[in-house]
């Protein structure tokens, strides 16, 4: 039962606080925050799931995205998008690119989680 998931989150206390509740709810965490090496982090894990922020360093998380669903590797590991920016614009790019699902910060961990376990196929 796969429940490996790939955190890409450039501000560290939205990353450990994350990596906490996941971890405390059984997943496995990796995590990264450089948009620049993202594509390739994924493709070394092969994690079950990426969550991925938006606004990255170095490379934007939309064009991270476009790159995963280019790759046969990675083209099928689900994606849930993170970002400060609610606009409709940006949930309607994400999708357009292939994103699993979009959620806006704030959010609650039980949506995160919840969203996670739907993603992956253990509701």
């Amino acid at each position: 039962m796969g429940r490996h998931v790939l955190l890409i989150e450039d501000e560290p206390n939205i990353m450990e606080a994350i990596r906490f509740f996941l971890s405390r709810d059984g997943w496995k965490v990796s995590c990264h925050s450089d948009g620049a090496t993202a594509v390739a982090e994924v493709n070394r894990i092969l994690p079950d799931v990426v969550l991925l922020d938006v606004m990255l360093p170095n490379r934007s998380g939309f064009d991270v995205l476009k790159d995963l669903r280019a790759a046969e590797a990675t083209q099928n590991i689900p994606v849930l998008m993170l970002t400060a920016k609610g606009q409709t614009k940006d949930r309607e790019r994400a999708e357009n690119l292939g994103a699993s699902g979009f959620m806006t910060k704030p959010f609650s961990n039980a949506a995160v989680r919840d969203t996670l376990h739907r993603l992956v196929g253990h509701a």
